[in-house]
């Protein structure tokens, strides 16, 4: 599962590398937890491509219940047609969420009491933002308003992380953006995957970044090497 991540790029660097037509202001952030309001790029129905913040937590358009949300901030690719709650969003409303970096838990042996899980930070080597498959939805509150919300996509971990965890985001390569946010569903399907592992690094991070309130750069960096950063 993937419940937190990284983004540090200016709004200039975010329009240049995804060619936005319109890109709200984003701070740097990191330790983007789940319920937040986080940068997520969708193409509008003119065909521009569109960042404007979205929850993080899917609401499907027919829950009674926003608060499904916080148990829907993951969808496995592989069921994405089969399950009610992502079905109608992988044919109708991907997005990209973008990234610099993502955390995940690796379980380790104690030499008494319960295992520990020592978290670990990966990224692009080529320092680049990645580009994170997503969903999203719009629903309708009683007031009227809308919430727009959104998930992550996972597939199965590549070569490098798979002692880390058996998951990781569906991390899409720029060429595939296009088809991502507005194909049909078969040439969407075929995206869906490990990213290759020789593109990525990771190593092991600070335990803090656990702690949701903790959000600074020191968090990505790597253990002993946190005064650096």
């Amino acid at each position: 599962m993937c419940g937190r991540y990284a983004l540090e790029a200016p709004r200039s660097q975010l329009s240049s590398r995804f060619a936005l037509d319109e890109c709200v202001d984003v701070p740097a952030r990191y330790n983007i937890a789940p319920a937040s309001e986080i940068a997520v790029i969708r193409q509008s129905p003119v065909g521009e491509r569109v960042l404007h913040l979205l929850r993080w937590g899917l609401v499907p358009h027919w829950a009674k219940d926003p608060a499904i949300g916080a148990r829907l901030i993951n969808a496995r690719g592989e069921s994405l047609s089969e399950k009610p709650a992502f079905r109608e969003a992988f044919r109708r409303r991907r997005c990209l969420i973008p990234a610099s970096g993502f955390y995940e838990w690796q379980p380790t042996a104690a030499a008494a009491g319960p295992a520990r899980k020592q978290p670990y930070y990966s990224s692009l080597k080529s320092g680049e933002t990645m580009a994170i498959g997503g969903l999203w939805e719009a629903w309708t509150m009683p007031s009227g308003e809308i919430l727009r919300s959104c998930c992550i996509v996972t597939t199965a971990a590549n070569e490098l992380l798979q002692p880390i965890h058996a998951r990781m985001p569906l991390i899409l390569a720029a060429e595939h953006w296009p088809a991502w946010l507005s194909a049909s569903v078969a040439d969407a399907r075929p995206l869906i995957g490990p990213f290759p592992a020789v593109a990525m690094q990771t190593w092991p991070v600070s335990p803090r970044v656990g702690r949701s309130s903790e959000d600074d750069s020191a968090l990505t960096a790597a253990l002993g090497k946190e005064e650096e950063s």
